[in-house]
């Protein structure tokens, strides 16, 4: 009996299809918190999709040549709540992304933080958790504590 039942499990086991698996990553696992940059360009492509959007924009760089970015925002659903729409990055559409480069500096390839339009609308679009840059802005990030005061001749004061 139990052998049977071992060999039901294994059997279906080896029924399950196998398909390539996307794993999901923490911020600091592929994005550098020291590499902080801004993009500015015209969208040529939107990746709609889960876990992470992709926007793709064609950005000109300080030598004048353009270049197509890469830049992760949060899923569909978190930017949809914040107020951004598949609608509102048109290909063509004008925007200026504040984020973090990849570790891999040879990518052309970021987390986006903040989107601005043309019109001024400022949206939180990027990731946070483990790794991502405490800086304000993300809206759901607790307050940083003040910093502690030292008095003039004494110690710390919390």
């Amino acid at each position: 009996m139990r052998r049977t039942f071992a060999l039901v499990i294994a059997a279906a086991l080896l029924l399950v299809p196998s398909a390539p698996l996307n794993a999901h990553h923490a911020f600091g696992a592929e994005f550098d918190p020291n590499a902080p940059l801004r993009l500015q360009g015209k969208v040529v492509k939107l990746e709609w999709v889960n876990p992470h959007t992709w926007i793709h924009l064609e950005h000109v760089n300080q030598a004048g040549a353009k270049e197509v970015w890469m830049v992760e925002g949060g899923t569909p659903n978190t930017l949809l709540r914040r107020g951004l729409k598949r609608e509102s990055l048109a290909y063509g559409t004008e925007i200026i992304v504040d984020g973090y480069q990849t570790k891999d500096h040879s990518l052309k390839r970021a987390n986006g933080r903040n989107i601005t339009f043309a019109d001024g609308r400022k949206i939180f679009m990027g990731s946070s958790g483990t790794g991502a840059p405490r800086d304000g802005r993300d809206p759901t990030e607790p307050p940083t504590p003040p910093a502690a005061k030292k008095p003039p001749g004494g110690a710390l004061i919390q």
